[in-house]
């Protein structure tokens, strides 16, 4: 259930809004009648991420020199490879 204050209502009743919103109610704020805010609770926090756990490969061969590159290996119906010629 989404429930509308103004802005100074909010303020005189953050407090209680908040104890709201950790129950699961959605509040909105609104200037003038136009909604400006939106209070939601934060869901639960992702796992913080410990450097170094992560799982990466680099192969032996990582750094060697990289081979020629070679415009016949282009596919005939590339619309680069007449270009390049």
């Amino acid at each position: 259930m989404v429930t509308t204050y103004n802005i100074h209502d909010a303020k005189t009743h953050f407090s209680q809004l908040l104890e709201r919103v950790q129950n699961g109610e959605e509040i909105v704020i609104a200037k003038a009648g136009r909604p400006v805010a939106r209070l939601t609770a934060i869901a639960e926090r992702p796992a913080r991420r410990v450097p170094g756990n992560d799982k990466i490969v680099i192969h032996p061969d990582f750094d060697d020199p990289l081979p020629e590159w070679d415009p016949d290996y282009m596919h005939p119906e590339d619309p680069m490879h007449e270009a390049i010629r």
